[in-house]
Protein backbone atom coordinates (compact mmCIF):
# COMPACT_ATOMS: atom_id res chain seq x y z
CA UNK A 1 0.00 0.00 0.00
CA UNK A 2 1.36 3.41 -1.04
CA UNK A 3 1.19 5.79 1.92
CA UNK A 4 0.78 9.56 1.40
CA UNK A 5 4.15 11.31 1.41
CA UNK A 6 2.97 14.18 3.60
CA UNK A 7 1.88 11.73 6.29
CA UNK A 8 5.15 9.81 6.04
CA UNK A 9 7.09 13.07 6.34
CA UNK A 10 5.23 14.00 9.53
CA UNK A 11 6.19 10.66 11.06
CA UNK A 12 9.91 10.81 10.28
CA UNK A 13 12.16 11.33 13.27
CA UNK A 14 9.55 10.15 15.80
CA UNK A 15 10.03 6.45 16.68
CA UNK A 16 6.46 5.96 17.93
CA UNK A 17 5.03 7.45 14.74
CA UNK A 18 7.40 5.46 12.52
CA UNK A 19 6.28 2.24 14.22
CA UNK A 20 2.65 3.29 13.76
CA UNK A 21 3.27 4.00 10.07
CA UNK A 22 4.88 0.60 9.55
CA UNK A 23 1.82 -1.11 11.06
CA UNK A 24 -0.64 1.10 9.19
CA UNK A 25 -1.27 -1.10 6.09
CA UNK A 26 -2.14 -4.06 8.33
CA UNK A 27 -4.30 -1.83 10.53
CA UNK A 28 -6.24 -0.54 7.53
CA UNK A 29 -6.88 -4.05 6.20
CA UNK A 30 -8.09 -5.19 9.62
CA UNK A 31 -10.47 -2.22 9.96
CA UNK A 32 -11.70 -2.59 6.40
CA UNK A 33 -12.74 -6.16 7.15
CA UNK A 34 -14.18 -5.46 10.58
CA UNK A 35 -16.35 -2.57 9.39
CA UNK A 36 -17.09 -4.02 5.91
CA UNK A 37 -15.74 -1.05 4.00
CA UNK A 38 -14.89 -0.53 0.35
CA UNK A 39 -12.07 2.00 0.30
CA UNK A 40 -11.12 4.66 -2.21
CA UNK A 41 -7.64 6.18 -2.55
CA UNK A 42 -6.36 7.99 0.54
CA UNK A 43 -6.49 11.76 0.48
CA UNK A 44 -2.92 13.01 0.14
CA UNK A 45 -3.37 16.36 1.91
CA UNK A 46 -3.69 14.85 5.40
CA UNK A 47 -0.53 15.18 7.50
CA UNK A 48 -1.51 13.65 10.87
CA UNK A 49 -3.81 10.80 9.80
CA UNK A 50 -4.55 8.32 7.04
CA UNK A 51 -7.92 9.40 5.63
CA UNK A 52 -9.86 7.85 2.75
CA UNK A 53 -13.39 7.86 1.34
CA UNK A 54 -15.23 4.60 1.94
CA UNK A 55 -18.55 2.88 1.36
CA UNK A 56 -20.43 0.58 3.72
CA UNK A 57 -22.30 -2.50 2.61
CA UNK A 58 -25.59 -0.58 2.81
CA UNK A 59 -24.26 1.88 0.21
CA UNK A 60 -23.74 4.77 2.63
CA UNK A 61 -20.74 6.96 1.84
CA UNK A 62 -18.41 7.49 4.80
CA UNK A 63 -14.80 8.28 5.66
CA UNK A 64 -12.21 6.02 7.33
CA UNK A 65 -9.68 7.90 9.43
CA UNK A 66 -6.73 6.41 11.32
CA UNK A 67 -4.78 9.02 13.27
CA UNK A 68 -1.09 8.84 14.11
CA UNK A 69 0.14 9.15 17.72
CA UNK A 70 -0.20 12.86 18.36
CA UNK A 71 -0.42 14.64 21.72
CA UNK A 72 -2.82 17.32 20.55
CA UNK A 73 -5.19 14.89 18.80
CA UNK A 74 -5.35 12.29 21.57
CA UNK A 75 -9.03 12.78 22.39
CA UNK A 76 -10.56 13.39 18.96
CA UNK A 77 -12.82 10.33 19.29
CA UNK A 78 -14.01 11.43 22.74
CA UNK A 79 -14.69 14.92 21.42
CA UNK A 80 -16.73 13.67 18.48
CA UNK A 81 -18.78 11.53 20.87
CA UNK A 82 -19.34 14.55 23.11
CA UNK A 83 -20.43 16.91 20.31
CA UNK A 84 -22.41 14.13 18.56
CA UNK A 85 -22.71 15.94 15.24
CA UNK A 86 -23.54 19.35 16.72
CA UNK A 87 -21.88 20.87 14.69
CA UNK A 88 -19.19 18.26 13.91
CA UNK A 89 -19.23 15.31 11.56
CA UNK A 90 -20.86 12.32 13.22
CA UNK A 91 -18.79 9.46 14.57
CA UNK A 92 -20.27 6.19 13.25
CA UNK A 93 -17.69 3.61 14.40
CA UNK A 94 -14.55 3.90 16.51
CA UNK A 95 -11.62 1.92 17.88
CA UNK A 96 -10.12 3.97 20.70
CA UNK A 97 -6.97 1.87 20.96
CA UNK A 98 -6.15 2.24 17.26
CA UNK A 99 -7.39 5.84 17.16
CA UNK A 100 -9.49 4.81 14.17
CA UNK A 101 -12.94 5.99 13.20
CA UNK A 102 -15.63 5.78 10.56
CA UNK A 103 -17.06 9.25 10.03
CA UNK A 104 -20.02 10.82 8.31
CA UNK A 105 -18.90 12.03 4.89
CA UNK A 106 -19.45 15.69 4.09
CA UNK A 107 -20.76 16.22 0.59
CA UNK A 108 -19.86 18.10 -1.50
CA UNK A 109 -17.06 18.44 1.08
CA UNK A 110 -15.45 21.62 -0.21
CA UNK A 111 -13.78 23.70 2.48
CA UNK A 112 -14.66 27.10 3.88
CA UNK A 113 -11.40 28.31 2.32
CA UNK A 114 -13.35 28.71 -0.93
CA UNK A 115 -15.00 31.82 0.55
CA UNK A 116 -13.35 35.21 1.12
CA UNK A 117 -11.89 35.52 4.59
CA UNK A 118 -14.44 38.08 5.75
CA UNK A 119 -17.18 35.56 4.93
CA UNK A 120 -15.17 32.80 6.63
CA UNK A 121 -15.30 34.84 9.86
CA UNK A 122 -19.10 34.96 9.70
CA UNK A 123 -19.45 31.19 9.14
CA UNK A 124 -16.81 30.12 11.66
CA UNK A 125 -17.97 32.24 14.62
CA UNK A 126 -21.37 30.57 15.22
CA UNK A 127 -19.83 27.12 14.77
CA UNK A 128 -17.32 27.85 17.52
CA UNK A 129 -20.03 29.19 19.82
CA UNK A 130 -21.99 25.95 19.32
CA UNK A 131 -18.94 23.88 20.20
CA UNK A 132 -18.34 25.71 23.47
CA UNK A 133 -20.05 23.52 26.07
CA UNK A 134 -18.99 22.33 29.49
CA UNK A 135 -18.35 18.56 29.66
CA UNK A 136 -19.87 16.95 32.74
CA UNK A 137 -17.43 15.34 35.18
CA UNK A 138 -15.91 12.85 35.03
CA UNK A 139 -14.59 13.30 31.51
CA UNK A 140 -11.34 12.36 29.72
CA UNK A 141 -10.42 15.78 28.39
CA UNK A 142 -7.18 17.51 29.34
CA UNK A 143 -6.92 21.18 30.21
CA UNK A 144 -5.60 23.73 27.75
CA UNK A 145 -2.77 24.35 30.22
CA UNK A 146 -1.54 20.81 29.47
CA UNK A 147 -0.92 21.72 25.84
CA UNK A 148 0.58 25.09 26.75
CA UNK A 149 2.94 23.43 29.24
CA UNK A 150 4.16 21.04 26.53
CA UNK A 151 4.72 23.97 24.15
CA UNK A 152 6.64 25.90 26.81
CA UNK A 153 8.92 22.93 27.44
CA UNK A 154 9.78 22.70 23.71
CA UNK A 155 10.41 26.42 23.50
CA UNK A 156 12.62 26.48 26.58
CA UNK A 157 14.62 23.53 25.21
CA UNK A 158 15.42 25.71 22.17
CA UNK A 159 16.57 28.69 24.25
CA UNK A 160 20.01 28.74 22.61
CA UNK A 161 18.39 29.44 19.23
CA UNK A 162 16.15 32.33 20.34
CA UNK A 163 16.90 35.49 18.35
CA UNK A 164 14.95 37.82 20.65
CA UNK A 165 15.09 36.42 24.18
CA UNK A 166 13.10 39.26 25.72
CA UNK A 167 10.21 38.81 23.29
CA UNK A 168 10.09 35.04 23.70
CA UNK A 169 10.19 35.31 27.49
CA UNK A 170 7.33 37.83 27.36
CA UNK A 171 5.36 35.31 25.33
CA UNK A 172 6.06 32.57 27.86
CA UNK A 173 4.93 34.88 30.67
CA UNK A 174 1.73 35.61 28.75
CA UNK A 175 1.11 31.86 28.41
CA UNK A 176 1.34 31.57 32.21
CA UNK A 177 -1.19 34.36 32.64
CA UNK A 178 -3.65 33.05 30.05
CA UNK A 179 -3.65 29.29 30.53
CA UNK A 180 -4.76 29.06 34.14
CA UNK A 181 -8.22 27.51 34.37
CA UNK A 182 -11.49 29.17 35.36
CA UNK A 183 -15.08 28.19 36.10
CA UNK A 184 -16.04 29.54 32.66
CA UNK A 185 -13.87 27.01 30.78
CA UNK A 186 -15.50 24.95 28.02
CA UNK A 187 -14.52 22.20 25.61
CA UNK A 188 -12.50 23.73 22.78
CA UNK A 189 -11.79 22.51 19.24
CA UNK A 190 -8.32 24.22 19.41
CA UNK A 191 -7.63 23.69 15.68
CA UNK A 192 -10.66 25.21 13.99
CA UNK A 193 -9.85 27.07 10.80
CA UNK A 194 -11.42 27.31 7.36
CA UNK A 195 -9.72 24.12 6.15
CA UNK A 196 -11.45 22.13 8.90
CA UNK A 197 -14.96 23.31 8.02
CA UNK A 198 -16.63 21.48 5.13
CA UNK A 199 -19.79 21.99 3.11
CA UNK A 200 -22.28 19.25 3.90
CA UNK A 201 -25.83 18.10 3.35
CA UNK A 202 -27.10 17.64 6.90
CA UNK A 203 -26.03 21.21 7.72
CA UNK A 204 -24.52 23.87 5.44
CA UNK A 205 -21.16 23.48 7.21
CA UNK A 206 -19.71 20.84 9.54
CA UNK A 207 -16.53 20.80 11.63
CA UNK A 208 -13.87 18.10 11.19
CA UNK A 209 -10.63 17.24 12.99
CA UNK A 210 -11.22 18.70 16.47
CA UNK A 211 -8.40 18.49 19.01
CA UNK A 212 -10.33 18.82 22.26
CA UNK A 213 -9.03 20.52 25.40
CA UNK A 214 -10.95 22.25 28.18
CA UNK A 215 -10.04 25.90 28.58
CA UNK A 216 -10.50 29.57 27.75
CA UNK A 217 -12.88 29.99 24.82
CA UNK A 218 -10.92 33.05 23.65
CA UNK A 219 -8.08 30.73 22.67
CA UNK A 220 -10.27 28.98 20.10
CA UNK A 221 -10.20 31.98 17.77
CA UNK A 222 -6.43 31.88 17.36
CA UNK A 223 -6.05 29.11 14.79
CA UNK A 224 -8.39 30.84 12.35
CA UNK A 225 -6.46 34.08 12.79
CA UNK A 226 -3.15 32.28 12.12
CA UNK A 227 -4.62 31.14 8.81
CA UNK A 228 -5.52 34.72 7.84
CA UNK A 229 -1.90 35.67 7.28
CA UNK A 230 -2.31 38.56 4.85
CA UNK A 231 -5.00 40.26 6.94
CA UNK A 232 -3.03 39.74 10.14
CA UNK A 233 0.08 41.24 8.53
CA UNK A 234 -1.80 44.23 7.11
CA UNK A 235 -4.09 45.01 10.06
CA UNK A 236 -3.52 42.73 13.06
CA UNK A 237 -5.47 44.81 15.57
CA UNK A 238 -8.48 45.35 13.32
CA UNK A 239 -8.62 41.69 12.28
CA UNK A 240 -8.45 40.50 15.88
CA UNK A 241 -11.11 43.00 16.94
CA UNK A 242 -13.49 41.85 14.18
CA UNK A 243 -13.19 38.17 15.12
CA UNK A 244 -13.46 38.94 18.84
CA UNK A 245 -16.65 40.90 18.23
CA UNK A 246 -18.19 38.08 16.17
CA UNK A 247 -17.39 35.61 18.94
CA UNK A 248 -18.33 37.95 21.79
CA UNK A 249 -14.97 37.42 23.49
CA UNK A 250 -12.59 39.97 24.96
CA UNK A 251 -10.54 41.68 22.24
CA UNK A 252 -7.53 42.41 24.47
CA UNK A 253 -7.42 38.83 25.75
CA UNK A 254 -7.54 37.48 22.20
CA UNK A 255 -4.72 39.82 21.22
CA UNK A 256 -2.67 38.55 24.18
CA UNK A 257 -3.25 34.94 23.12
CA UNK A 258 -2.08 35.82 19.61
CA UNK A 259 1.00 37.53 21.03
CA UNK A 260 1.86 34.55 23.24
CA UNK A 261 1.56 32.09 20.38
CA UNK A 262 3.50 34.16 17.84
CA UNK A 263 6.24 35.00 20.36
CA UNK A 264 6.70 31.72 22.23
CA UNK A 265 5.08 28.78 20.46
CA UNK A 266 7.60 26.06 19.42
CA UNK A 267 8.98 26.27 15.89
CA UNK A 268 11.78 24.95 13.72
CA UNK A 269 13.44 28.32 13.32
CA UNK A 270 13.45 31.37 15.57
CA UNK A 271 14.48 33.75 12.79
CA UNK A 272 11.05 33.98 11.19
CA UNK A 273 8.13 36.27 10.49
CA UNK A 274 6.23 35.13 13.60
CA UNK A 275 8.55 37.19 15.77
CA UNK A 276 7.86 40.26 13.65
CA UNK A 277 4.13 39.63 14.03
CA UNK A 278 4.61 39.25 17.78
CA UNK A 279 6.29 42.65 17.97
CA UNK A 280 3.28 44.20 16.25
CA UNK A 281 1.03 42.74 18.96
CA UNK A 282 3.22 43.50 21.99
Amino acid sequence: MLLPERLASTCRGFPERVAWLERLPLTIRELQGRWSLSLGPAWTAATCAWVAPAMRTDGSRVVLKVSMPHMEGLHEIHGLRFWDGEPTVRLLEADDELNAMVLERCEPGTTLRDLPEAEQDVVLAPLLRRLWRKPAAPHPFRTLSTMVTAWKAETLAARARWTDAGLVQAGLDAFDELASGSSDDVLLATDLHAGNILRAGREPWLVIDPKPFVGDRTYDATQHLFNCRARMAADPHGTIRRVADLLDVDNERLQLWMFARTAAEPRDTWDDESLAHARSLA
